[in-house]
Parts: C-alpha cells; sequence; structure tokens
C-alpha cells in the first residue's frame, strides 16, 4: 500500500542515545534508495562506521552522534532526490558522501546553480553533477572564466566535467562547435609504426575524448556533428594556424605540450570562445630534458586574474577507491638522493 508523502519526504523520530529513526512513507522509492542488494545502504555504513537497519518504512541508523546524523542526512537528501523522479547511483551516494546536503537547484537556469546550491550540466544523454567540492569549484570557474585551467592527478574528473560543460554549452547556443585535442606523445611506442591511416593512428591517443563525448550525446547524432565538422577530436598539432572563434576548446594531457605547443594553443583563442586546459604535473611523457608547456603557464600565466587555475588532489579521485590510495602511495615516496 502507497502512503501519500507529507511535505517533509523523511522525518526524524526523537533518537535515543545511539540511534536516528527515519520515516520513508513510499516504500517504492524507499526500495530504490537502498539499491540493490542493498548496496547504497552498505556503502553508507562502510564510509561512515554506522549501521543502518531496515524497519517496514523506517531506517534505524546506529552509531556515534556525529556520523549517524550524517548519515541521517545522506538518506533524507537522496530519498530528495527519488522524490523529484531522478535515480540514484552509487555516484550520487558518494557525493552526498562527499559534499553533504545543500539546496536543490533552481531547474529555471542552469547559472542559477552558482547560488550555492547544487551544480548540475544538463547534456542529451545525462545529468552531470560534481561529487566533490574541487570539482564543483572547477566546473563554476568553466562557466565564468574564458580560460581556466584544471590541474590534478589521474580520475579527479578534469576532462570528462569540461567535455560535459561543453557539450552543455553547445546544447544551449552559446558555442558553435566543440574541438577537443591532445598532444600525440607516444609512450614506448612510435606513431609512424602504427598501422593505418594518420586518423587511425592518432585515433588510439583520442579515445578517452571519445569515450567522455559518447557519454553526452547520442551516437548518430554524435557521429553527425563529427561529420559536419561541429565537434572536432584532433592532435595539438593540428591546430597551428587556427583562430578558435565561438567554440568550446579543450586540451587534454596538457603536461605533455611543451612551451612552444602550449603558447601556441593558447594563443588560439579568438571571440566567443572558451578554452580549458587539463593536465597531471606527474605524468608528463615528453623526453628527458624537454620542459612541460603545462608547468611553463602556471609560472607565467597564474598572475593574470581572467584565468582561472583549479587544482585537484588525491581525494578528489572519482575512479575506483584503490585509485586514491596509489596516488598517495606514488606521492609520498621520495626518491632516496
Amino acid at each position: 500500500m502507497v502512503t501519500s508523502a507529507p511535505p517533509s519526504s523523511s522525518h526524524p523520530h526523537p533518537d535515543t542515545a545511539h540511534e536516528v529513526l527515519l520515516e520513508f512513507p513510499d516504500n517504492r522509492l524507499l526500495i530504490d534508495l537502498c539499491g540493490e542488494y542493498d548496496r547504497n545502504i552498505a556503502d553508507i555504513e562502510q564510509k561512515l562506521g554506522v549501521q543502518i537497519l531496515r524497519r517496514g518504512n523506517l531506517l534505524s541508523v546506529m552509531g556515534e552522534e556525529a556520523s549517524r546524523e550524517q548519515a541521517a542526512a545522506v538518506l533524507t537528501a537522496l530519498y530528495d532526490r527519488l522524490e523529484t523522479g531522478r535515480s540514484v547511483e552509487s555516484a550520487d551516494v558518494d557525493r552526498e558522501l562527499r559534499m553533504g546536503p545543500s539546496d536543490q537547484t533552481d531547474p529555471g537556469g542552469q547559472l542559477e546553480m552558482f547560488s550555492g546550491g547544487k551544480v548540475e550540466i544538463k547534456t542529451r544523454k545525462k545529468l552531470v553533477e560534481p561529487r566533490t567540492d574541487a570539482q564543483k569549484v572547477y566546473v563554476q570557474a568553466l562557466y565564468e572564466h574564458e580560460l581556466a585551467f584544471g590541474i590534478g592527478p589521474a580520475g579527479t574528473g578534469k576532462t570528462y566535467l569540461a567535455v560535459a560543460v561543453g557539450v552543455s554549452m553547445f546544447i544551449t547556443g552559446q558555442v558553435d562547435k566543440i574541438i577537443l585535442c591532445r598532444p600525440a606523445v607516444e609512450a614506448g611506442e612510435r606513431l609512424g609504426f602504427l598501422p593505418g591511416t594518420q586518423e587511425e593512428k592518432v585515433d588510439p591517443y583520442m579515445q578517452p575524448l571519445y569515450d567522455a563525448l559518447n557519454d553526452f550525446l547520442p551516437g548518430k547524432q554524435l557521429a553527425k556533428l563529427k561529420e559536419e565538422k561541429t565537434i572536432e577530436i584532433a592532435p595539438l598539432a593540428f591546430m597551428r594556424g587556427r583562430t578558435l572563434s565561438n567554440a568550446f576548446v579543450v586540451l587534454d594531457e596538457a603536461q605533455n605540450a611543451t612551451t612552444m605547443q602550449m603558447k601556441m594553443f593558447l594563443t588560439r583563442l579568438g571571440e566567443g570562445s572558451r578554452m580549458v586546459i587539463t593536465g597531471d604535473r606527474s605524468q608528463v611523457d615528453l623526453p628527458r630534458g624537454v620542459p612541460s608547456g603545462l608547468a611553463d603557464a602556471e609560472r607565467l600565466l597564474s598572475s593574470i586574474p581572467k584565468i582561472s587555475f583549479n587544482y585537484f588532489t588525491a581525494r578528489d579521485v572519482v575512479r575506483h577507491p584503490l585509485v586514491a590510495a596509489i596516488i598517495e602511495a606514488y606521492d609520498a615516496d621520495v626518491p632516496a638522493i
């Protein structure tokens, strides 16, 4: 039997010394909240060190006061999300655990999200939401600055979020095209010895950018936009001599651009364009003795007010939890002199 939800979707009952009770009127939404095989509940229990028991349409949260209050807030926020018709996936649980509850986004306009509520990026296939505070600040910077840098370790969403914002701006008509590029730097294999045409040789280096676009645009639409050159994915060297106007331009793996390549790319910025440079200073594949253009850009441009520099750490990794541990282990390893 379905009960009608009161104005407040969940109700904390007076808690005992070690328990908070939450009531969720709609059992169907409660099932979605718990997740398949209660995996969402298990994730919250593991991350916050609490125990959560289901009693009919009630969830009992037990543990230390601060932890159980945080768990109750996360559960309530996720249930509220379900009431708006959205789904709850593991990424949504992770986001609430990392960032905590905040006001709901005004659905009337994309820029309203910067008033302190949740940040949401609307694309054709999915709604993308930052999962850490650093990601949220980064997305805000992408909307507010014509030139922005995202610097940090692998798995922090630098490129993924940049492409999502680019697709969103393209959909809303803020830009006319999307241009994504990477330096085609070899890591043990020479491009010239790979089989196929020039495009086929370069494609493996561009695959992460294709993967991101496939997440945000239907396959047929993406293929058509690529055919029309409205969306371009190309090596950095192909940018030379161009003026990129009314475009959203992303340079990925910028740590592998030389100083001259970086200068060349930055000076392609034209009227009505947005440019994003992403990179990881710990994964430079340039030949020994060749300085990274990303490091030089930080040194030379960080004092320019209209350029945004956004930094990520292992705490912002949103891939497998082991990725953060791996990054921290490598960062902690100081080579002997």
